[in-house]
């Protein structure tokens, strides 16, 4: 019987000795979780990656074997597994070290092309409130009224406006505005202080179940730091009277508490004639801890502050004749004021070790006033063709997600099933004919809007050995309502609408060097409430249908490429023009073209990107030749150097160019390209102290940063004209930084 009991606990130590699961967490040295780390067991060649708690499990492996663990921007780590027989998580730290590109690991994921967002990060760190966007692949903007406006976008053969077919978030919290004055999906990031960025989330077309309104051409996520490393002082002084003031402080630092404080202070004229005046001020805050269950609750409130005059777009004409320079105005009584106030807490809740659950609510009040004149005297002979648009609103919502990993099988599944919701309630939505600023010589629209969209959706990762499957739906509600204040008698027209999108999604990784996925999906982007609840035969909330066909390499340790062709049809293309007050359709498009990128580290310091777009963007329903797209952009190409860790040297070459691309529906009037490089060196000159020298249009080009095709009259004009008007783009342009860090 003694024998038998030995056999017995002999064989028991043996099975749970072989072949078991390991579970672990991966942490950095301030604790904070690592999320997307490759594990590979080298006996069993078995691996997996970390989730967003920094958790992992691990099949079939026996005391002794040896787990290779990588991440970006950290030290590989052999950790040799010494018991298996509690089963319990073993926490696991990796320890920052220089950025090296043959730590990408290519995950096999729905946003997998974020791990270039994640190299761009940290080889040219985000500087300026307009480089944000910039960070995404492909994406071009243009800032055309003073400093304070959003930017316009480019990107996928979309001139997307200011938001219109581009969801965009901070920490959760929607940026763009529903029925905005200016217009559909208006995206204003400039509450966003740079230096607070932590990561970049991204995804090109239609696919993701988690995305709704505007997420047609792409999304966009921001997330803040959690907790600074340094606290920090820093000032920019330059050409045409360019101040910023920067001041970072941490607060609380402990294992399971952070707090921090971000203030800044922008001015600048620009080259103009007429000075910008531009002034901004940006106040953030953010408290961040740990519970004990791993669970986190963060909450962060910020303001910014922006006013600015503007010299506005001018005509070709204007400066040929030489009634003004490139740099002058037609009317320099343009301009405006904005504000955005935030409130917003998120808290991660973990249920189990494979499940937990994200959710956020978030508050926010927005004023916009803003002052433009694009025609100059053609309505109005005598007072100008100046126009106020203004809005006041108020935002609420939440959203909530759950994620839970589950086995079938042999088979991985993550489940992700959200919910969420977004009320606006925009008070006094203006536009009205002005004269300097100060007159109002008619109300042309007058009254409240109240917009409300609720959504639920359910996606699931489904892995079976080097395919992955991800099926998803959503659903989202609208109700739209508007109060007209022009009307004698009051009046409230409303409108309800539901849209229901399919998503289904394939990725085939051969290696953690190559993916190639397939993706494919249905979207939308809302009308303006105005034009809706008007009973217009404009559609309510037009799908777009889009497929990805692509791939993810790294062909060397030191190479990764991507490389997708595409196609977007559009039931309908339209953009609500806040300064007329009307909607302009112009039906069905569609869009096909090539991405491509390259990431290359030609030595431990020195790292090559660049990301080229060709495009071909056509009205469906236009006779051909008069059916090209209004500023879709055909080709455009950005990328640079930059030098990362060159002892106390970091710094780069950079550059962007955009393609001639047509005005009008006819090619008849082209908006010209251009190429513009910029410059950067930063030098630590102890530890604490740095200098910085920037240099934006490094080669001085002559180039419009943006173009449109306008008919206007000039004031002794006796017809109207169309023809290109443009904003310059700033000449050579050089800041220089002193950075203090304590």
């Amino acid at each position: 019987m003694y024998k038998i009991f030995a056999l017995l606990c002999c064989f028991q130590m043996v099975q749970s000795s072989y072949a078991q699961t390991v579970k672990g967490k991966l942490m950095d040295a301030k604790s904070n979780p690592i999320e997307g780390a490759y594990i590979l067991n080298i006996h069993s060649e078995k691996h997996t990656h970390s989730n967003e708690l920094g958790y992992f499990k691990l099949e079939d492996n026996e005391v002794g074997d040896t787990l290779r663990i990588g991440a970006l921007g950290y030290k590989k780590l052999n950790f040799v597994i010494q018991n298996l027989s509690d089963n319990q998580r073993i926490g696991i730290q990796l320890i920052e070290e220089s950025f090296e590109l043959d730590e990408i690991v290519i995950r096999p994921t729905l946003n997998g092309l974020n791990v270039v967002s994640a190299i761009d990060l940290k080889t040219t760190p985000v500087k300026s409130s307009q480089e944000l966007l910039q960070k995404v692949p492909g994406l071009i903007i243009g800032q055309h009224a003073g400093g304070g406006k959003a930017e316009q976008l480019f990107l996928r053969g979309f001139d997307i406006d200011h938001g219109t077919d581009i969801a965009i978030s901070v920490d959760g919290m929607p940026v763009n505005m529903v029925s905005h004055a200016h217009g559909q999906g208006y995206a204003d990031l400039h509450f966003v202080i740079p230096e607070t960025l932590d990561q970049i989330d991204f995804g090109k077309g239609p696919y993701y179940a988690g995305k709704g309104n505007f997420a047609t051409a792409a999304y966009v996520d921001f997330t803040t730091k959690k907790n600074l490393d340094k606290s920090m002082l820093r000032y920019e002084v330059g050409d045409f009277g360019w101040n910023r003031a920067l001041g970072m402080f941490n607060l609380v630092s402990s294992d399971t508490d952070h707090a921090y404080v971000a203030t800044e202070l922008t001015q600048f004229d620009g080259a103009f004639d007429s000075p910008q005046n531009f002034s901004r001020l940006n106040l953030f805050g953010k408290y961040s801890t740990q519970f004990a269950d791993a669970s986190t609750l963060a909450i962060s409130a910020s303001h910014f502050t922006s006013t600015w005059d503007a010299s506005g777009q001018i005509p070709e004409r204007a400066v040929a004749s030489g009634l003004i320079s490139r740099f002058g105005a037609i009317d320099d009584t343009e301009g405006g004021t904005t504000s955005r106030t935030n409130l917003n807490a998120s808290l991660l809740k973990v249920l189990g070790e494979e499940t937990f659950i994200k959710s956020n609510v978030f508050y926010a009040n927005y004023a916009y006033e803003l002052y433009s004149n694009f025609t100059f005297f053609l309505e109005d002979p005598e007072n100008g063709d100046q126009i106020k648009q203004f809005e006041d609103r108020d935002i609420f919502g939440f959203n909530s997600e759950l994620q839970k990993n589950m086995t079938w099988g042999t088979s991985e599944v993550l489940l992700k099933a959200g919910v969420g919701l977004r009320a606006d309630y925009n008070n006094d939505v203006e536009l009205s004919h002005t004269l300097n600023r100060k007159t109002t010589i008619e109300n042309i629209q007058l009254g409240r809007i109240k917009e409300t969209n609720s959504f639920g959706y359910a996606s699931l990762d489904y892995t079976l050995g080097n395919w992955t499957i991800i099926p998803g739906l959503r659903l989202d509600y609208f109700n739209f309502q508007y109060t007209d204040d022009l009307q004698e008698i009051y009046t409230n027209t409303s409108e309800n609408k539901a849209f229901l999108a399919p998503k289904l999604n394939v990725l085939y990784s051969s290696s953690q060097e190559l993916q190639v996925f397939l993706k494919s999906g249905i979207g939308y982007h809302s009308n303006d409430t105005r034009v809706v609840v008007a009973a217009t035969e404009e559609e309510t909330l037009p799908a777009a249908y889009g497929v990805d066909l692509g791939t993810l390499w790294r062909p060397t340790p030191k190479v990764f490429l991507n490389a997708t062709a595409w196609y977007l049809y559009l039931e309908q293309e339209f953009v609500y023009v806040g300064d007329a007050g009307i909607v302009e359709p112009s039906g069905k498009t569609e869009r096909f073209g090539v991405d491509v990128g390259v990431r290359y580290q030609l030595t431990d310091w020195l790292f090559f990107n660049t990301d080229l777009t060709l495009t071909k963007a056509r009205s469906i329903e236009e006779a051909s030749g008069e059916d090209y797209i209004p500023l879709a952009p055909d080709f455009t190409m950005a990328g640079g150097f930059s030098v990362l860790n060159l002892g106390r040297f970091s710094g780069g070459i950079n550059y962007r160019f955009i393609d001639d691309r047509p005005a009008n529906e006819d090619n008849s009037i082209v908006a010209e390209g251009y190429f513009v490089s910029d410059v950067k060196l930063d030098y630590q000159v102890s530890k604490n102290l740095g200098i910085g020298i920037a240099v934006e249009n490094l080669l001085d080009t002559e180039w419009n940063e943006t173009q449109f095709a306008t008919t206007s009259r000039l004031q002794n004009e006796i017809a109207p004209l169309e023809e290109i008007h443009f904003i310059p783009g700033t000449p050579f342009f050089l800041k220089g930084s002193l950075t203090y860090t304590f």
